[in-house]
């Protein structure tokens, strides 16, 4: 008897059908090659040939010489089925030891476990010896009953959108309370030109003192060193804080708690601090009842929050999207087949629904007018028209006799066919389009992932920076205390020169930090 060996290989450069005909029919001709068998989506070829005769790497030489590109994949693992089954009617260990020694007596089965406590069995087995059907007939001829594992056919963790209304959320509650806070701080700036310009010239017009006058009414103390500009700022700041940012907390301590660094530490660092900061400035200018009114950063966290959480929510729009398209081919999905026995001449001898997950290879599947076909494969009797336009975006029905392949999902029209399961399961064309969106929507760009180990350091780098720069002022501070007094505005005699300098320093700390935290958007 002739030993037949099986071989993957991974064709490259297939762009449709008449592709995957070609090199089947190329290499049917060949010597020593017993069957192939091309799945266009997941670019891979199953061919079953005899090692006496012909080797792998001719045989991707062969594909190689039709135009495509062909490497032999080693892990040949990927022809193992693998079966989920729920067994019902066991009682004791014994019961387990029974169901697992049978199936590993059987010819195809490579593993087997059964769980008493769920009452689940998981098996591995060869496609080409053994089918799901025979596993499950195995075990209800030891008296127990099974059916498969079902599975959520309906894409639920493709949803997003509960991120999505979260996000939003989290960006209109920042905007409502960022757009007053930037509305002052032009303000502010717009009138402070205008003061400094007043000062240059000394002579003053009407308007310019009213315009002079409002401003003074933002800069007017409530109660000493508290000015009407820092508690609107404060006031304004604090919701923010709490419900814009309140994702970002969560996923920063998450983040913290593994030792890592995201992109959210950095946030909830830079706006935490500002706050934090510009609060207890607050409270000392308070305390002191000081006369210049202090230099808050109660502006940056809303700002901060804005911007990133817009990102945040169209990202998640986007995906949403994708998912949506998903969650619609999975939909396509036909969930049962008919399965026929043929017997002599092609007479129907009888015909069963199983699952669509119980389709073996080489099983005759009869697919009746308006029916889906659950599972790629050839025709083998009948003519018909068949709508494949949810696959291929092909607008007309396509004709299909005897030798044609057919795809899942796609609807026949007006004859009923008999056809040969060729791929099932996972290997289907729709499986694979599924399994391609999957993945794409799952691994990030090489630029991302770039990006959030860069994060990883930059984070800490910022921290340090910032800390440095504290230090660094406090230490030119006190060796050359004529420096701060030159920068820092608003100093007034009444406050130790210790004091004086560990603010400064703080402020140019704090700034480093808030700054920094921007360029994580440049990195987003």
């Amino acid at each position: 008897t002739k030993t037949i060996s099986k071989c993957y290989v991974q064709v490259t450069g297939m762009t449709c059908a008449s592709c995957v005909a070609n090199i089947e029919r190329n290499l049917r001709r060949e010597d020593g090659i017993h069957s192939i068998l091309v799945a266009l989506m997941a670019g891979k070829a199953e061919v079953r040939y005899n090692p006496a005769v012909i080797h792998p790497s001719t045989i991707a030489e062969l594909i190689r010489e039709l135009g495509f590109g062909a490497t032999v994949m080693e892990n040949c693992g990927e022809g193992d089925g693998i079966l989920e089954l729920v067994v019902r009617g066991m009682t004791c260990a014994s019961c387990v030891h029974k169901i697992e020694s049978t199936l590993m007596k059987t010819n195809g089965v490579l593993y087997c476990s059964v769980a008493l406590a769920t009452n689940k069995a998981h098996i591995k087995y060869d496609p080409e010896i053994i089918g799901p059907r025979d596993v499950i007939q195995v075990i209800k001829d030891l008296g127990f009953s099974t059916s498969l594992v079902k599975k959520d056919r309906s894409a639920s963790h493709l949803d997003h959108k509960q991120e999505i209304r979260q996000w939003k959320r989290s960006f209109v509650v920042s905007l409502v309370f960022c757009v007053p806070v930037m509305g002052l701080m032009i303000y502010m700036m717009v009138m402070d030109s205008q003061l400094s310009d007043a000062h240059a010239h000394h002579n003053m017009t009407r308007e310019e003192m009213e315009a002079l006058h409002s401003s003074m009414v933002l800069e007017y103390q409530l109660l000493p060193g508290l000015s009407v500009m820092n508690f609107l700022s404060f006031l304004l700041c604090v919701p923010v804080q709490i419900f814009g940012g309140w994702h970002f907390y969560i996923q920063a301590y998450k983040a913290l708690k593994h030792k890592t660094a995201n992109m959210d530490v950095l946030i909830v660092l830079a706006t935490s601090i500002a706050f934090l900061y510009s609060f207890v400035i607050l409270l000392v200018a308070m305390a002191e009842k000081a006369k210049v009114n202090p230099v808050t950063f109660f502006d940056t966290p809303p700002m901060l929050f804005v911007f990133i959480s817009l990102g945040r929510w169209l990202e998640h729009v986007a995906k949403g999207k994708t998912s949506e398209a998903l969650a619609r081919l999975i939909s396509l999905q036909a969930t049962e087949a008919t399965i026929v026995t043929l017997g002599p001449g092609n007479v129907l001898l009888s015909e069963e629904q199983v699952d669509v997950e119980l389709v073996q290879r080489g099983d005759i599947v009869k697919v009746i007018p308006g029916g889906k076909f659950p599972v790629d494969g050839r025709v083998i009797e009948g003519h018909s028209m068949v709508d494949e336009s949810l696959i291929t975006g092909e607008a007309m029905p396509v004709t299909k006799k005897p030798g044609n392949t057919v795809i899942a999902g796609s609807i026949n029209q007006n004859g009923s066919l008999l056809i040969s399961a060729t791929h099932v399961g996972a290997d289907t064309t729709l499986s694979q389009i599924v399994k391609l969106v999957e993945e794409a929507q799952t691994s990030k760009a090489p630029i991302q992932q770039f990006a959030d180990k860069l994060s990883g350091y930059f984070v800490p780098c910022i921290v340090a920076v910032s800390v440095v720069t504290l230090l660094a002022w406090i230490i030119i501070g006190f060796v050359d205390f004529e420096i701060i007094e030159k920068y820092f505005l608003g100093y007034n005699k009444s406050i130790s020169a210790a004091e004086v300098i560990i603010r400064f320093a703080f402020q140019a700390s704090i700034t480093v930090l808030c700054i920094a935290c921007p360029c994580s958007l440049g990195l987003a």
